[in-house]
């Protein structure tokens, strides 16, 4: 049986993907620019060939989601992953990527997988509960006060857990093919709602702080957020606060014959394994 490669094994959606594979008894390689089972990294086409040797499926992922990011990188790896024998593609997309311009990378991305000659499935997930445990959104929580331009906008923050499950069953099950999921949790919240589940779960006083779009998108530069990323970046937020991808969607339940996961049981894990202390 030919391995089930993972690019970003060791990141959010990668790592669980990996897991739930291995648990399967499946032979899976995780692959990244460190930690991986093989080094990888899209900037260096040298390190694809020897990840994609013995490849027979691949989740896929574009990290540079930035204006200007060269948007031919996966549909170059989409080609060599072909020619190496990977007969099945599982991208990472995101949601509002078909409206997006294009020049965004996602975008070329999406159309590379789809125009592939193999079998294939996009996952358009919203925004990771687990950004507020894990990612950019963790220091915020931990001191208490988590600021964004996003003021009472909802948004269907879903479980990363939900990705990998989804992605995992895409690798190995033909029913996928050809199949686009847009993925949310089961209900919309707002920045502020979403902290006060968490605040209740560890009995700390977290709030959230709306804040002009401009003066993030500064305090983002001012970080060394390159000044592209960081004005993707508060657009994407401007977004929920205006009420763009509120929207549940039902992905999960039709990938894998269940309901999201809730942003509740999100919260309890995560509070249990003391991710906010």
């Amino acid at each position: 049986m030919k391995n089930i490669l993972v690019l970003g094994g060791t990141g959010t959606t990668g790592r669980r993907i990996a897991r739930r594979l291995s648990a399967d008894g499946l032979p899976v390689r995780t692959a990244s620019r460190t930690g991986g089972d093989v080094r990888f990294d899209l900037d260096d086409p040298t390190t694809w060939g020897p990840a994609l040797d013995g490849a027979g499926a691949m989740y896929l992922l574009e990290p540079a989601l930035r204006p200007g990011a060269d948007r031919h990188r996966i549909p170059r790896l989409v080609s060599e992953a072909v020619a190496a024998g990977v007969t099945r593609l599982v991208l990472l997309s995101a949601y509002g990527v078909g409206e997006a311009d294009d020049g965004h990378p996602l975008k070329s991305a999406e159309q590379a997988v789809r125009g592939s000659g193999v079998d294939w499935t996009i996952l358009q997930p919203d925004w990771f509960a687990q950004n507020f445990s894990e990612s950019f959104w963790l220091p915020g929580v931990r001191s208490g006060t988590l600021a964004a331009p996003t003021g009472d906008g909802r948004t269907p923050f879903v479980d990363a857990e939900d990705i990998a499950a989804v992605a995992a069953a895409a690798l190995t099950e033909d029913r996928h093919r050809g199949r686009t999921y847009r993925l949310t949790g089961p209900a919309a919240l707002s920045f502020g709602e979403a902290l006060d589940v968490i605040a209740a779960a560890t009995g700390r006083t977290i709030r959230h702080l709306d804040v002009p779009a401009a003066a993030f998108a500064d305090r983002l530069t001012g970080e060394g957020v390159p000044a592209a990323a960081a004005e993707l970046l508060t657009g994407l937020l401007v977004d929920v606060r205006e009420g763009r991808g509120a929207t549940v969607a039902d992905g999960v339940q039709q990938a894998l014959g269940r309901p999201p996961r809730s942003f509740e049981q999100f919260v309890d894990e995560a509070a249990a394994a003391g991710r906010w202390t």
